[in-house]
């Protein structure tokens, strides 16, 4: 298995919008209470053997001292797919000279809460019912998420490039 990750392409376009389709059912996607149009930010393609295998896309924050990761998913569970965009993701948001990265996930996404853990990741806050705010806004989004829980939370994560302020 060869994996490679590079920056997103425009040929790219057709399989990221399958990509985030598959995995939040739009191309937009809230984090925060803010609306991200996910297939017109920058961001990280993995392959596998020259065929798509992952997406991770990002959203410099105003003044450009940290960045947010807005959407992250793998083809291959287990295969370092994940964990190499987000290390692209790393080292370019410290290239670009932001002092943090974060991101969030909802409380139902324990897959994703382990995963991050385990990257060196660090909890930073807890935004208690934002998505309860946001569905206010699109009724239609699930009430329900993973292993049925239902989805009311997001959940911060972040890691520092300079002194860690905790």
């Amino acid at each position: 298995m060869t994996l490679s990750v590079r920056p997103i392409e425009p040929r790219d376009l057709h399989e990221i919008r399958a990509e985030l389709h598959t995995h939040w059912h739009s191309n937009q996607i809230w984090s925060l209470g803010r609306c991200h149009q996910a297939d017109a930010l920058p961001g990280f393609v993995a392959e596998v053997n020259g065929a798509f295998a992952g997406l991770l896309t990002m959203n410099m924050d105003a003044g450009g001292w940290q960045c947010e990761v807005i959407t992250l998913s793998s083809r291959g569970l287990g295969a370092g797919i994940g964990a190499a965009l987000l290390k692209a993701a790393e080292d370019h948001a410290k290239a670009k000279g932001c002092r943090r990265i974060y991101l969030t996930t909802t409380n139902d996404n324990s897959k994703a809460i382990r995963f991050y853990q385990r990257q060196g990741w660090r909890f930073a806050a807890l935004h208690k019912g934002i998505v309860d705010r946001v569905r206010k806004l699109i009724p239609d989004l699930p009430l329900l998420g993973l292993d049925g829980i239902q989805v009311r939370d997001e959940i911060e994560f972040e890691r520092w490039f300079t002194d860690d302020p905790s």
